[in-house]
């Protein structure tokens, strides 16, 4: 076993910064998600000829969304690779200059009535390359805050950083609803339609930009990383070879997965749920206030899994809810869909209750992670193990019209969140158990190394 320096158990100033700015760039991350399908749903006839079938219309909307999930993957391995070659802040500066301009440039596109469908694609293209730069941000910054926070701490620290997920959809349905209170709506003309839709996606843009300049004034490199990059040679090191041979590769492979039944789990539920439940004709109003309830309660529930992780290991954790969303969470989204929405008590409890089970397992995933690849190859490990597996479950509804074809449409999103479930579970069983792993500069597996000092 090889031989390391004790951790320290406090998160020191540079640490400190590290996990605000990951937090940051996390909340970013959800909210450029969630712009299309949030903001612009109610203006996106401003890009839309006036007789365009519902059926086509529909097919835009999901376009849009899958467009930046498919970029995603790649940006994680073009930036994964840079992330572990060049270092982890200057490639989080190169993607979060990139994410800025990308969303800024969407504000300012015109609509259907002046550039006809050129627009819309125009708008699909930069959606396209702002997820290839997301792709690339949390591939840099993730990896960055876990290799400067304390092992007996990861868990803790990895569940806030995640803990950005609800507030980037909170931030994003609540200024969403403040604009359309005060704003008109409705046709393309409308205020609304017509700029309305545009002030989300400049705060966005700001929010980036702040976060640059954030990183590049306030945040150090890793040091474990520059301790790695000093005694291996930048110009052999390649770490996409790296993290698809021997055990590397191996443990990518559990990582995708576990990934996989992950994000079947939040299309099933976050994606899907506000869908069904408008299909169900439960008012629009009704379903975003819902939603805000559940995401706000979401954020501590994210930070309690986290903590519970690295008192009972990750494995167990990840294991626990992958078994309850394939068991007690598809019973409980039945009940809602088959008559518990009827009641406005009631589905706010069960919406609440389905989206703590299901999304509370993102608490864990940041620092779990980070911990399955040694540093040469954690960058590009983190954000490929995440990315690529979002491209099958992207297709999620795609699937749920097929499953439409076989049973009522309106219960299709539970067989995908039962899929997720397994996925899920199968991933972490075959996996080890990773809390007590201390990172090191060793080229090494680090389950075959080093374990926390207690």
């Amino acid at each position: 076993m090889s031989q390391v320096k004790y951790q320290a158990t406090r998160l020191n100033p540079e640490g400190k910064k590290a996990l605000f700015g990951a937090y940051i760039g996390f909340t970013i991350d959800m909210i450029d998600v969630y712009l299309p399908i949030i903001a612009l749903a109610p203006a996106m006839i401003y890009f839309q000829p006036e007789d365009i079938s519902p059926t086509a219309s529909i097919t835009i909307y999901y376009v849009l969304f899958v467009l930046s999930l498919i970029g995603r993957p790649l940006g994680s391995f073009i930036f994964g690779h840079y992330g572990d070659k060049i270092g982890r802040k200057r490639t989080l500066l190169i993607t979060l200059a990139g994410l800025t301009v990308s969303t800024f440039l969407m504000a300012l596109l015109p609509g259907y009535s002046t550039w006809g469908l050129w627009g819309i694609i125009i708008f699909g293209i930069l959606r396209f390359l702002s997820g290839i730069f997301m792709g690339g941000e949390y591939t840099a910054a993730n990896p960055l805050a876990m290799e400067y926070s304390p092992p007996n701490k990861r868990g803790l620290f990895g569940a806030m950083i995640n803990a950005g997920g609800p507030t980037g959809l909170l931030f994003v349905s609540l200024i969403t609803t403040l604009l359309l209170s005060i704003l008109p709506s409705g046709d393309a003309n409308s205020v609304y339609s017509v700029w309305g839709w545009r002030i989300p996606f400049v705060l966005s843009a700001l929010f980036s930009l702040g976060l640059f300049i954030y990183y590049a004034r306030k945040v150090e490199e890793s040091k474990v990383w520059k301790e790695n990059a000093s005694k291996t040679s930048n110009s052999d090191q390649s770490p996409l070879k790296d993290l698809f041979t021997g055990e590397n590769f191996k443990n990518l492979k559990q990582v995708f997965v576990l990934m996989t039944g992950v994000w079947f789990i939040l299309n099933a539920v976050v994606s899907s749920l506000p869908g069904i439940l408008k299909v169900l004709d439960v008012e629009i109003q009704q379903i975003t206030n819902t939603q805000l309830v559940a995401n706000a309660l979401c954020i501590p529930m994210y930070i309690l899994a986290g903590y519970l992780s690295q008192k009972l290991g990750r494995r167990t954790m990840l294991s626990f809810f992958g078994i309850v969303c394939f068991t007690i969470t598809p019973i409980l989204y039945f009940w809602l869909l088959s008559n518990g929405y009827k009641n406005s008590a009631l589905l706010i409890v069960l919406v609440t209750i389905i989206n703590i089970l299901a999304q509370s397992i993102y608490g864990i995933l940041t620092s779990y992670l980070a911990e399955r690849f040694q540093t040469g190859v954690r960058a590009s490990g983190y954000g490929i193990g995440y990315s690529l597996a979002i491209v099958i479950p992207s297709f999620t509804p795609f699937f749920m019209l097929a499953l439409g074809n076989i049973m009522p449409y309106v219960y299709t999103p539970i067989v995908i969140l039962v899929i997720g479930g397994v996925f899920t579970t199968i991933g972490a069983l075959i996996g080890p158990e990773t809390k007590d792993i201390v990172f090191t500069n060793s080229k090494q597996n680090q389950s075959d190394t080093v374990l926390a000092a207690k």
